[in-house]
């Protein structure tokens, strides 16, 4: 009866540890290199063949009325003049991102678009941990100190913040990468992004990259529940063998 119980709580555990292992989201284009009418532009609500604007694949920006002070940059030449919004980069430690190429940058300020994708593939029930790279920079041509600037993200009906970044003038914050849990109430679920910030400076753009979303990892305890039943399997076989001899 003992090795019945065990067996069956074993069962639970790997079934258990199974479903995270094959929950697979999917999830577009989260490095932002694909675009449908170019990069280093500002983004529009929708696809366009306007020289200056352009969208993300798999992506939409939107402030309710069209795209919002939103942009996909170069990060290697967003602190030059070549960039569509020059960032300020002279000796203050400014980086291209971690991951290279393009990112997402956003006015918290001025009216900022929320960048959302419809996340399918996932698994009602399960959590599931996202990923991003994130930073701050000042556009050039103007002063002032911000504070308090951070990314509002959305997974479904929750809502997690990432930490505060804050800059003193033309300063640069650095690249962070954040890392939040969500459960998934649905088969599908809006990711989505909104440059949020308390102080008045002068722009402050908040910069996305490298978004990436998968199945979250069990905690330890269930993997010590699995080793330990495993354990006491053993030990219960052999009393029994011994008990027979």
């Amino acid at each position: 009866m003992r090795i019945k119980s065990v067996l069956l709580c074993l069962s639970a555990a790997a079934a258990f540890g199974s479903s995270f292992a094959n929950a697979t989201p999917i999830l577009v284009n989260g490095n932002f290199e694909s675009t449908t009418n170019g990069g280093n532009k500002q983004l529009s609500s929708h696809v366009t063949n306007q020289a200056n604007r352009t969208t993300l694949t798999g992506w939409t920006s939107s402030n309710g009325n069209d795209g919002g002070y939103n942009f996909v940059l170069d990060s290697s030449i967003a602190n030059t003049w070549d960039s569509a919004i020059w960032l300020r980069g002279n000796n203050n430690g400014y980086s291209a991102s971690p991951g290279g190429g393009n990112i997402f940058a956003s006015d918290a300020l001025y009216w900022p678009g929320v960048l959302s994708q419809t996340v399918t593939g996932l698994t009602i029930g399960k959590a599931y941990t996202l990923t991003f790279d994130y930073a701050m920079a000042q556009q050039a041509g103007f002063r002032g100190t911000n504070k308090d600037n951070f990314w509002q993200v959305g997974f479904g009906s929750g809502s997690q913040n990432s930490e505060l970044l804050s800059l003193t003038d033309g300063g640069f914050s650095g690249w962070k990468t954040a890392s939040m849990n969500f459960t998934a109430s649905n088969v599908s679920e809006v990711l989505s992004f909104l440059a949020k910030g308390t102080a008045p400076g002068a722009p402050p753009f908040m910069l996305l990259d490298d978004v990436s979303l998968a199945a979250a990892v069990p905690e330890p305890a269930t993997w010590t529940m699995l080793l330990g039943g495993l354990g006491l399997l053993a030990f219960l076989a052999r009393r029994r063998y011994a008990a027979q001899a």
